[in-house]
């Protein structure tokens, strides 16, 4: 549990416990546009609208190769996670998706097929490219 006091990208938050250490978030079971993709930018302000300087607690039960900690992290009982999906501002990461408990799987994934339908966010995009994919062709 801490404050929010970094946004590094739609996915990826700092925050500062109150043992004053500072903890890089990496948003389990999502994945945002990077930076200088569509939306990049409109992913990583939602996700400071949402939390920046605001308490929340991470539910993890590992870290990445980077240090960062993989979680879930909650606004009140509000899944931040699943709120970057349900308003276009990210993809369910199905990648890592045996990774999430069955409930979380099937919510993120109706998630982004309802903010597909909508046309949410980016999913405005005819096309949009999957961060995944984007990554792998720079």
């Amino acid at each position: 549990m801490g404050e929010v006091i970094e946004i590094t990208d739609g996915d990826t938050i700092t925050l500062i416990d109150s043992s004053r250490i500072q903890h890089k978030i990496r948003l389990a079971g999502i994945d945002a546009p990077e930076k200088r993709q569509a939306f990049g930018e409109k992913s990583k302000q939602q996700l400071a609208d949402l939390v920046f300087r605001r308490e929340v607690l991470i539910e993890w039960s590992k870290s990445d190769r980077y240090g960062r900690i993989i979680g879930k992290v909650f606004l009140g009982n509000k899944d931040v996670n699943l709120t970057q999906i349900t308003s276009g501002m990210a993809w369910h990461y199905k990648r890592y998706a045996n990774e999430q408990s069955m409930t979380d799987r099937g919510s993120y994934a109706q998630a982004e097929e309802e903010a597909k339908l909508k046309r949410r966010g980016l999913w405005k995009d005819q096309n949009p490219t999957p961060p995944w994919d984007f990554r792998h062709h720079r």
